[in-house]
């Protein structure tokens, strides 16, 4: 039995680009933005938690095979792919990747139809930085970063950059000064994120909230997970999604 049996499958067209989506619960709506190598079983099982806690999760299908195990052979399987894909901006600085716009349609989509005050976001690792870039438009109203890692952390200014563009960085300043926070989770040795939490907290101040975990592990809801960063990730989707939800778009 397939673990995405109980969960409904579609397709969103947008930007350009075409993607599966795979849908289930009911509530305000959150988007959960699976990790290299794609729709594991660990990010689907995440993504039940965010079910159970009473949402309506979409699952987008950015690459890989669903349900194909976390592996470092999958990883490697995928990774070229996406490095060459047109979607992801992974090593300029100073832009956006340009499958953010395909997500934020997604969100709009999504919070026209359940309305409410908006919509949750989350990516993690290599998908980490598009909450933020997704924030950019005002259906978004929590967006959470678990370790972001885009553009590669290969020198000081890369592991600094947080993948916008300086207009979509001017109006995530905004929306953070109008009081949107973001929520960000990370180990504090973990390389991949680079300095981009500094950076959060120099552009955005106050309203980064900064969630740390000591040692060297980097998925913090999967493969690494911490119980801790699931439960502050959870409230702060209740506190910004559902006391002000209701069924109809606004």
């Amino acid at each position: 039995m397939s673990l995405l049996d109980s969960w409904t499958r579609s397709e969103h067209t947008a930007a350009g680009f075409t993607h599966s989506t795979y849908r289930k619960g009911t509530g305000p709506g959150v988007i959960v933005i699976h990790e290299i190598p794609g729709l594991t079983d660990q990010v689907i099982g995440f993504g039940e938690e965010v079910v159970a806690a009473g949402f309506t999760v979409v699952l987008p299908e950015l690459f890989g095979r669903a349900e194909a195990p976390m592996s470092v052979g999958a990883v490697l399987k995928v990774l070229p792919r996406v490095c060459v894909s047109r979607e992801f901006t992974v090593l300029a600085t100073g832009q956006t990747s340009p499958v953010a716009g395909w997500l934020r349609s997604l969100a709009r989509d999504l919070h026209a139809e359940l309305g409410g005050p908006g919509v949750g976001a989350l990516g993690m690792c290599f998908t980490g930085g598009f909450a933020l870039a997704m924030m950019v438009d005002s259906s978004v109203v929590a967006p959470v970063l678990c370790q972001p890692s885009l553009p590669f952390a290969v020198n000081k200014s890369h592991g600094a950059d947080l993948n916008l563009s300086p207009t979509d960085l001017a109006a995530v300043r905004e929306r953070a000064a109008g009081g949107c926070e973001v929520l960000g989770l990370r180990y504090r040795e973990d390389g991949a994120v680079g300095t981009r939490f500094d950076t959060l907290t120099r552009e955005i101040g106050d309203a980064f909230i900064r969630v740390e975990f000591e040692g060297k592990g980097h998925s913090t809801v999967t493969e690494d997970r911490q119980q801790e960063g699931v439960d502050r990730v959870l409230a702060f989707f209740g506190e910004k999604l559902r006391a002000q939800h209701r069924t109809g778009a606004q």
